[in-house]
């Protein structure tokens, strides 16, 4: 028989629930700031992300500096009048009208970064994968979203920005990659669904789209597997 569960029903109701309500926040932000305990426990849960040869390739740098903010978002401006050259017609119309970022707006913004040398030239289990680090520091990233959900606080990426570009704001070492620009505070609301899923941009795809059966494109007997696992 399967061991119980550490945590109560109403403990892990809320782990899946700020799974589920988790939204990429870009228009609610309020100007109030966050408290010093409320912001040390994002950082700390970010900071318990698991990764790859517990090398803990994660810094944060907090942006509270308007100055420091104007130069991001005029990088973001940027950037954003080249990728709307992607698209074409009723598209191109409404991805203009799509606010996707809140740098001024949110009172906090938190570049997570990810420090690619450190734990020396032989980090355990990235002998392979050498982007490992990065994909450990997104985990980082996805702590720190789930504690804010909980903590009724939004968390917008932005990622439409040049990281060559932003390195040099942020005057990063070389080895330094500034994985992810966060903006960061209380909103007036958490949309019931994403933001560019009610303005049409794209859906979320059905999971059962998204399942094979030991091999690629096989899709036989899974709804049967996952019954057999959960008996």
């Amino acid at each position: 028989m399967p061991r119980p569960p550490d945590f109560s029903v109403e403990e892990r109701r809320g782990v899946y629930r700020a799974i589920s309500e988790r939204r990429d926040v870009r228009s609610q932000f309020m100007p109030d700031p966050i408290p010093a305990p409320i912001l040390r426990r994002l950082l700390q849960a970010a900071h318990h992300a698991p990764s790859v040869g517990f090398m803990q390739p994660w810094d944060f740098i907090l942006i509270d500096d308007l100055h420091v903010r104007q130069r991001v978002k005029r990088l973001y401006e940027q950037e954003n009048e080249r990728a709307a050259q992607h698209y074409q017609g009723e598209q191109a119309e409404l991805y203009r009208r799509l606010k996707l970022e809140g740098i001024l707006e949110s009172p906090l913004n938190i570049v997570v970064t990810c420090s690619r040398s450190r734990g020396g030239p032989h980090v355990l289990g990235r002998n392979t994968v050498l982007d490992a680090d990065l994909f450990s520091a997104c985990l980082a990233v996805q702590n720190l979203w789930l504690a804010a959900r909980a903590e009724g606080i939004g968390v917008g990426w932005v990622s439409i920005l040049d990281e060559r570009c932003l390195a040099d704001v942020l005057h990063l070492p070389a080895d330094v990659y500034p994985l992810a620009y966060l903006c960061v505070g209380y909103v007036s609301e958490f949309l019931t669904e994403p933001e560019l899923q009610t303005r049409g941009w794209r859906s979320r795809l059905p999971l059962e789209d998204l399942l094979h059966h030991n091999f690629w494109g096989e899709s036989d007997n899974i709804g049967a597997l996952i019954d057999q696992q959960v008996k």
